[in-house]
């Protein structure tokens, strides 16, 4: 294990042999950091949090805090984070609440660019991007391989559904489905993340459906009930990914952004 001098790590901490920890960092009694991890410098880790392997923190960072509820009086609440995750400067990540699970919950390989926010009680999957300033409120579900563009804010409790995209500066104050791209303030429906889906090696049949889901849900006028209806009586509605987008419209509690 590599530490700096002037880092102060709490006795208790549990740090693997390999973690390197640069200058100025605060460890606190609660923290454990698994295998190849980097702590780079000034950076502050605290609460009940678990951080897995093979991550780097950025200069500044504040990970495991308490949280900003005014609700909280400093329960033994949770961060968990993943594998592989980048966390760059000034980013802050919040531990959770007793309101919610106790717990934020981050994935693996994800990127949280400069000065960017989870609040406390978000769960947030695997390869997603936070560009800077984009910011989670409390209680926010983020899918896997989303992309946050800079500034995005989000509302508690909203859900940004996988392989969604939100432009730059976008305010998201209800759900996000599946695959759609989001901006503005407040933010609309721009269409869906086919250039993604493309670089990923989706299948053009798989696209060709999705336009018609899309189509079906955001340009015919149609109530969102009825809409739905008649794609999930349609012959798309037989495809596995425009069933998962129906599904992430049905399981909206906040209503979807159209």
């Amino acid at each position: 294990m590599v530490i700096h001098p002037t880092s102060l790590i709490d006795s208790k901490a549990e740090i693997d042999s390999s973690v390197e920890i640069g200058p100025f960092c605060t460890i606190g009694p609660n923290v454990k950091i698994g295998a190849g991890s980097v702590i780079k410098s000034h950076v502050v880790i605290n609460g009940h949090t678990t951080i897995g392997c093979n991550n780097e923190i950025y200069q500044f960072a504040s990970v495991g805090e308490a949280n900003q509820d005014k609700k909280y009086k400093g329960e033994p609440t949770e961060l968990v984070i993943g594998d592989h995750n980048v966390i760059r400067e000034n980013a802050t990540i919040h531990r959770g609440t007793i309101q919610d699970n106790s717990i934020t919950k981050i994935g693996s390989h994800n990127l949280f660019m400069a000065s960017t926010h989870v609040g406390h009680d978000c769960i947030v999957g695997d390869n997603n991007i936070m560009a800077n300033f984009a910011a989670l409120a409390g209680h926010v579900r983020v899918g896997d391989n989303v992309i946050l563009g800079g500034y995005t804010g989000v509302h508690q409790f909203c859900q940004v559904n996988s392989y969604s995209m939100c432009g730059m500066g976008s305010m998201v104050a209800k759900d996000v489905p599946r695959y759609i791209m989001v901006s503005g303030s407040p933010a609309k429906a721009h269409g869906m993340n086919f250039e993604g889906m493309r670089r990923r090696g989706v299948p053009s049949d798989v696209i060709r459906a999705l336009r018609t889901a899309y189509k079906m849900i955001y340009l015919k006028g149609l109530t969102l009930e009825e809409a739905l209806k008649e794609l999930e009586k349609s012959d798309v509605s037989s495809v596995s990914e425009v069933a998962d987008f129906i599904v992430s419209i049905r399981q909206s509690k906040r209503g979807i952004i159209r």
